[in-house]
């Protein structure tokens, strides 16, 4: 079985991704425990386009692909 970066990566299992075309891992916060997660990614939900996009730019101007950081991990 594919890893869950290969599955996002080849489109399988989002949705968005599928739709967008979206294969780049560009923000990543990490957090001690599950619900702390879960009310940041609903954080996310109710931001404006533009300022995830200025999330992004403050923390990796590139929009370089992070991904590398969660394999090391």
């Amino acid at each position: 079985m594919r890893s869950w970066l290969e599955q996002h990566r080849a489109g399988n299992g989002s949705a968005f991704v599928a739709k967008y075309k979206v294969h780049r891992l560009v923000c990543l916060e990490s957090y001690e425990n599950p619900e702390d997660a879960m009310r940041r990614e609903k954080q996310f939900k109710n931001w404006k386009r533009d300022w995830k996009i200025q999330l992004i730019e403050n923390g990796n101007p590139e929009w370089a692909d992070l991904s590398h950081l969660i394999l090391e991990s």
